[in-house]
């Protein structure tokens, strides 16, 4: 459907109705509907992940680190577990945002993982981030 207007030259100008689009998530599932009102949604949350990630020091130098831990693991003793069968030094660091974060020397992330999934964890929920 098109209306048609002559412009000053006397040719035939188109002009098309505009449709406004409707606000839609792309992102919902089937059937949900998107309302803008609703925050309660923890949209992008990582929470439930368990995230390994390295981090570049100086040089060649690098730190893995361990997060999102769950709460029926004991950190410290995953912490000497990490230890003694990587060769490597660690530490705990308990940050207000991240929770206890475990730190390793060197690039530690596919040993770390073999290790939790090796005992028992499921490897659905490892996250391995880095290079």
């Amino acid at each position: 459907m098109s209306v048609q207007n002559l412009n000053t030259n006397g040719h035939a100008l188109t002009i098309f109705p505009t449709q406004i689009p409707q606000l839609a998530d792309p992102f919902a599932d089937e059937g949900e509907e998107f309302n803008i009102e609703d925050n309660t949604k923890d949209v992008g949350s990582q929470s439930n992940y368990l995230h390994i990630r390295i981090q570049q020091r100086n040089g060649r130098k690098t730190l893995t680190t361990l997060q999102g831990l769950p709460k029926q693991y004991d950190p410290k003793k995953l912490l000497k577990a990490f230890k003694k069968d990587f060769a490597c030094n660690g530490t705990l660091v308990d940050d207000e945002k991240m929770g206890e974060v475990i730190q390793l020397q060197g690039d530690q992330r596919t040993n770390i993982y073999k290790f939790l999934t090796d005992n028992g964890m499921d490897g659905s929920i490892i996250k391995v981030h880095g290079f």
